[in-house]
């Protein structure tokens, strides 16, 4: 008996942590779609001049994520999505359904906040319905069931807060009937109300608008969807929300340094946004990472702030590359090691 006290003691001693540590108020969870080392120390390069300088970088926990899926060490953006909101690795192209398994539905990261009685927030810069959002709020053996993605995003899992591009199955008329107030525009989505319960951002006909080209005279840039969105978002119980650069990743898939690059920026700022509005805070824990990498990106050179590096692309699909993680707030130190990317439910849900 007095060799199991004493093993008792070690083990709170050496993991206070583990006995002490409470869920946040709230979690605010970014994921930079396609956003891999490589990507960050090229935006880091074209903004400042140097590696290591976007918003981000400056938190105190730093790591990385491993990426692979249930039947490939190449994710898509369905499987990684699902481990990080589920904490079940599944087969590429699934939305939170145990495949393989029992192909029943899996409880998601977002489900366990409203059962504390959090609101939940869902934004993207893709489609609304895009695999990412979906696997936070929806279920699905494919990610290109579009229809029944956007019936079950307002209607079944129903987060209070759903920003993102037009998709099928998604509209102003349906987003009402759900109970959302809803906004099309920058203009309508800054008149969004925080008495209501329930908002939607539908913003155009397709994803936002690329931050290259520049077209937002009506629609809101990412950054200005994230300073709504906690704005609406912040009450008394507290809150989840998953914020997606989505972009990053189209760019990624078109080789396009430029457009990459722009999209990794607007990431950072509103990944800036973010810490402006929590900095004061003891009670948020903010996350920062990427599903997976996309097109095998690799920085040659360095030509100084506001020219684009030298950089080779080795596909244009996705790669298996550890992804970069970072983390700053209340209870932020249980990232400070490598992880798997089933590993963010794990440890958050494991918070009382």
């Amino acid at each position: 008996m007095k060799r199991l006290c004493c093993f008792i003691v070690i083990l709170f001693v050496s993991f206070p942590a583990l006995a002490q540590e409470k869920m946040p108020k709230n979690v605010i969870f970014m994921i930079g779609d396609g956003m891999g080392p490589e990507q960050v120390k090229a935006a880091g390069i074209y903004l400042n001049g140097q590696e290591g300088s976007l918003s981000f970088e400056s938190f105190p926990v730093k790591s990385e994520v491993m990426t692979k899926s249930a039947d490939s060490d190449v994710t898509d953006s369905a499987a990684a999505a699902t481990a990080m909101a589920t904490g079940v690795k599944v087969k590429n192209q699934v939305v939170s359904i145990a495949l393989p398994g029992d192909g029943k539905d899996l409880k998601t990261m977002a489900d366990i906040f409203r059962e504390q009685g959090k609101l939940t927030g869902i934004l993207t810069s893709s489609y609304a319905n895009d695999a990412t959002p979906a696997c936070f709020c929806a279920h699905a053996r494919k990610r290109d069931e579009y229809e029944e993605l956007s019936r079950q995003m307002m209607n079944v899992g129903r987060p209070n807060l759903l920003f993102g591009g037009g998709c099928k199955g998604m509209n102003p008329v349906l987003l009402k009937e759900a109970g959302y107030a809803v906004a099309t525009d920058r203009e309508s989505m800054d008149k969004l109300a925080a008495d209501s319960k329930y908002w939607a951002g539908l913003f155009g006909p397709s994803i936002l608008p690329m931050e290259k080209d520049g077209n937002f005279d009506k629609l809101p840039h990412l950054s200005q969807m994230v300073k709504k969105a906690l704005q609406l978002l912040d009450n008394d119980k507290g809150f989840f929300i998953m914020i997606e650069g989505g972009l990053i990743d189209k760019a990624g898939h078109a080789n396009n340094i430029e457009a990459n690059i722009a999209e990794t920026i607007e990431f950072a700022n509103a990944v800036r946004t973010v810490s402006d509005w929590a900095k004061d805070r003891k009670d948020t824990l903010v996350i920062v990472t990427a599903d997976h990498e996309t097109g095998g990106l690799t920085v040659l050179k360095n030509n100084g702030k506001d020219k684009y590096p030298d950089v080779e692309w080795k596909s244009k699909g996705h790669s298996g590359v550890n992804v970069p993680l970072y983390a700053w707030g209340i209870n932020s130190e249980a990232f400070n090691k490598p992880l798997d990317n089933t590993d963010f439910f794990k440890i958050i849900t494991s918070w009382k």
